[in-house]
């Protein structure tokens, strides 16, 4: 099995953990009813989807 000859600085370390940051999800606005939603999805506020009512909303 492969053993490290030599201790990795923490500045290598970290050079390498640098592009594991959260990404926030974009967000857009509904043409409905202007709620934020994520692109590609079903409104969750109005239940529309691309001009077409997808989801009964209920009272």
């Amino acid at each position: 099995m492969a053993v490290p000859k030599r201790k990795v600085s923490k500045a290598r370390r970290d050079k390498r953990r640098a592009n594991w940051k959260l990404v926030i999800p974009g967000m857009v606005a509904c043409p409905q009813c202007q709620e934020y939603k994520i692109p590609h999805r079903v409104c969750k506020a109005c239940g529309y989807y691309k001009g077409v009512e997808v989801l009964k909303q209920e009272a």
